[in-house]
């Protein structure tokens, strides 16, 4: 066996809170890990938050420098931790938003996102034009709405995990839902 494939078993057997531990004790390869495995989600809801890479890339330092700074401060018997950082990352985005206001989301969302969407039976050929207006009518809704929306639809979050994530109550995060739906809806129709 060599050494080089200690790491990965490490990382399998340890869970989130044997890491945070060593991370509290400056471990920084338990803190690697805790990048490596919550990297892809934190940047993704940043950047559908955002909507340009350089300040995904910023509020995701962030995040994770925070995750290093503020070890101590996660409560395993509170949250989970994959939910402890994306209420950092909400907050972040939120105050970034907040200082340069609204910034214009990225239309070009990857289609992975929406692979879960169900089939309208209209020829493939006229996907692309729906999943392009559904980016843009996505885009359009108010920050509390896309964030709902995105903890939930697209970043797997039950409601109540998103609902902790956004600091609101669990029938505001449902109010929330529904009434993009009904706004994407809307939007949706108007095109056809």
């Amino acid at each position: 066996m060599s050494s080089y494939n200690e790491p990965d078993q490490t990382e399998i057997e340890m869970t989130d809170e044997e890491l945070m531990q060593a991370v509290c004790m400056g471990d920084k390869e338990a803190y690697q890990i805790l990048v490596k495995q919550h990297l892809k989600s934190i940047s993704h809801y940043a950047y559908r938050l955002l909507g340009n890479q350089k300040d995904t890339e910023d509020i995701t330092q962030e995040v994770f420098l925070r995750l290093w700074t503020n070890a101590k401060k996660w409560k395993s018997d509170k949250s989970k931790l994959t939910t402890w950082l994306h209420r950092i990352a909400h907050n972040l985005c939120i105050d970034y938003l907040r200082k340069h206001g609204r910034v214009q989301t990225q239309k070009s969302f990857d289609e992975e996102d929406f692979g879960s969407l169900p089939k309208t039976g209209e020829a493939n050929d006229n996907g692309g034009d729906k999943l392009r207006l559904l980016q843009e009518a996505i885009s359009t809704l108010p920050e509390n709405q896309r964030s709902a929306l995105t903890l939930c639809h697209y970043q797997g979050f039950s409601n109540k995990e998103a609902a902790a994530i956004m600091n609101i109550s669990v029938k505001a995060l449902e109010s929330a839902i529904a009434r993009a739906k009904r706004s994407l809806r809307e939007q949706l129709a108007a095109n056809q």
